[in-house]
């Protein structure tokens, strides 16, 4: 089928340049007399602001005081019932006015909650710190470059567009992450912790749960960047990456604690920072206490935390399957498109071939000291046969047989094919795929299911050669993405895109179109280019706008959700997150601006995309 025709846009999309909105604040830290804003315009080129303290004017970089000029101070409040009518509809965010002004094509409307801006077919709501000093707006002075300056209670923002390219973007995200985000001698990918609200000048790492998981993903992303640009620095920041995961392979082995050979850590934390084991949460009563609270498959042992063999690390275990789906999902694309020689080639087989052995000595479970892990359980027994795990079945069956692939792959031992077709044959797996989750219609379930789910079929579709099979899976993989379409995700449209465009299923009801909806492309670039810059964990409220609706279906599964009503979710620079696991239904987001989050999130999919040709700067 021509890709045309599958109702795909044409590819790749030529991005080039394009106006990243960005923001900065004006108060008296900067020369306002007062961080009090009462009304700003713009005369004969020249930004006038009134504070409480009187008027003054922008010359350079300081504000300089003037006398009151002739234009009305409530100049901008007068135009708000002409432009609401002219540009109102059902679709403004907020109700609440008390200034408007329009420049530039764009029209910006001021409130007691924000500000939105309107450019045409689409509104824009810019709320919280990420945009303003204060919600509260009193006066808009519009620009003809299409940005505003907006006087508030709390001090002068200035909204407006810089032009810049995906790339430099990715640049700038790179820069941040080797400044802000690396956690260890080995560069852990994690977020950071500021003393004070959106500062950077002084931060600290702290390991989390995931730190195996996001760093494989940064890594990801890292492996597309070589392949797709041939930056030396994007193919060091790759090997960077797989010696830090290769490190959690290597740390558990030996000490007073070692765990069986293939069991593969979730972090590590260096043994001159406090000892982990005695957090709260940690010591033998904070386990116990966990496990009283409700969590039943809470293991209650010490130390939740080993030593290395040679003493320079703590290493954490009951590792989960979510970290496994990431450390395969990069071995693969490092295996394939970074590794270069046959040493560094053995380096990814000998990692994969011990955990992948491990499991399946162990019941396709993953072992640490202390015995079976929680949540890193792929056996048939569990699976298929305690009710404890059914909801687990079809992601962690979907899990188990795509690392069978990467592993069969990259080692070339055909020994875990054999495996794969036994777990199909005998207990189901391959069926088991075709419900990878159990959700009740979109926006439904567990987010961090869905990063999981599509990292394992872009390489079970990618290494699995029976096209029966191929068939089977990219049909339930087709399922899958059709309930996450709505999410502009890049990364989740991108890793349906490779195996689906272009692609039919045929049964016996007929013959069904794979390729993604018309919409996926625009959708994903769309969402890479409002990537804001600032990174910080703003807190974003939305449940109060207008135009937002609630979502349909079981109460209990969507409570408390919502949605533009174009149908999807709202955009990135309106909300804050970390991952792609997050929730995007959800309408209040953030906190206090004192995490600074790192900006893999945008990397991966953005070299994703130029490597498989989806897009071009």
């Amino acid at each position: 089928m021509d890709i045309s025709e599958a109702g795909s846009q044409h590819m790749p999309q030529e991005v080039g340049e394009f106006g990243q909105e960005v923001r900065e604040f004006h108060a008296k830290s900067s020369g306002l007399a007062s961080n009090d804003v009462q009304n700003v315009i713009i005369d004969d080129g020249q930004v006038l602001a009134r504070t409480s303290s009187g008027w003054q004017r922008l010359a350079g970089d300081r504000w300089l005081s003037i006398e009151a000029p002739k234009q009305p101070a409530d100049a901008s409040r007068a135009s708000v019932s002409r432009l609401l009518a002219k540009y109102g509809s059902d679709r403004l965010p907020v109700r609440n006015l008390t200034c408007a002004s329009a420049a530039g094509g764009k029209v910006w409307f001021g409130s007691e909650t924000g500000v939105v801006r309107y450019d045409g077919p689409e509104w824009a709501y810019r709320q919280g710190k990420r945009w303003l000093p204060s919600d509260q707006v009193r006066a808009i002075a519009a620009t003809e470059d299409g940005g505003a300056w907006i006087a508030t209670s709390e001090g002068l923002a200035h909204i407006y567009f810089k032009p810049l390219t995906l790339k430099a973007k990715a640049d700038f995200y790179e820069s941040e992450i080797d400044l802000y985000n690396r956690r260890t001698e080995f560069g852990f990918v994690i977020e950071a912790h500021t003393e004070t609200p959106g500062n950077k000048s002084s931060v600290t790492q702290h390991d989390s749960d995931n730190d195996g998981l996001w760093t494989s993903m940064y890594g990801a992303g890292e492996c597309f960047a070589w392949a797709a640009t041939k930056d030396p620095k994007a193919r060091q920041r790759a090997v960077k990456a797989f010696e830090a995961l290769r490190y959690l392979s290597i740390a558990p082995r030996g000490g007073s604690n070692p765990a069986p050979r293939g069991f593969i850590a979730r972090t590590v934390v260096p043994t001159t920072e406090p000892n982990p084991n005695e957090r709260g949460g940690y010591t033998l009563e904070g386990q116990r206490r966990s496990k009283a609270r409700g969590d039943a498959m809470w293991r209650v042992y010490e130390p939740r935390w080993p030593v290395t063999e040679d003493g320079k690390y703590y290493w954490k275990s009951d590792t989960s399957s979510d970290e496994l789906d990431g450390h395969y999902f990069f071995y693969a694309l490092y295996y394939d498109l970074v590794a270069d020689t046959e040493a560094e080639k053995e380096r990814v087989r000998e990692i994969v071939r011990d955990n992948i052995d491990h499991m399946i000595a162990h019941d396709f479970t993953l072992h640490d000291h202390a015995g079976p892990t929680r949540w890193a359980v792929y056996s048939p027994s569990a699976l298929n046969h305690d009710p404890r795990w059914a909801m687990e079945r079809g992601l962690n069956s979907l899990s188990m047989l795509s690392y069978l692939a990467t592993a069969a792959h990259i080692t070339g031992d055909k020994h875990y094919l054999d495996v794969a077709a036994e777990l199909r044959d005998e207990h189901g797996y391959a069926q088991n795929i075709l419900v990878p989750k159990i959700q009740a219609g979109f926006a439904t379930g567990n987010q961090s299911d869905d990063e999981m789910a599509f990292m394992c079929f872009y390489n079970l579709l990618k290494y699995e050669t029976d096209p029966a099979l191929q068939q089977q899976y990219l049909f339930a993989f087709r399922q899958y993405w059709q309930l996450e379409s709505p999410e502009m995700n890049p990364f989740f449209n991108f890793c349906y895109a490779v195996s689906s465009l272009g692609k039919t299923y045929t049964n016996q009801w007929g013959t069904t179109s794979l390729s993604p909806y018309s919409d996926w492309l625009s959708d994903s670039t769309e969402t890479l280019k409002r990537f804001p810059l600032d990174r910080f964990d703003w807190a974003h409220k939305n449940s109060h706008r207008a135009d937002l609706v609630k979502l349909p279906g079981p109460s209990i599964a969507t409570s408390g959700r919502q949605m533009r009503n174009n149908g999807k979710v709202i955009p990135v620079d309106e909300c804050h997150f970390n991952h792609w696991n997050r929730n995007p239904w959800q309408p209040n987001t953030g906190g206090a601006g004192m995490t600074l989050s790192d900006g893999a999130v945008f990397l991966l999919p953005y070299y994703m995309g130029l490597y498989h040709d989806f897009i071009a700067d």
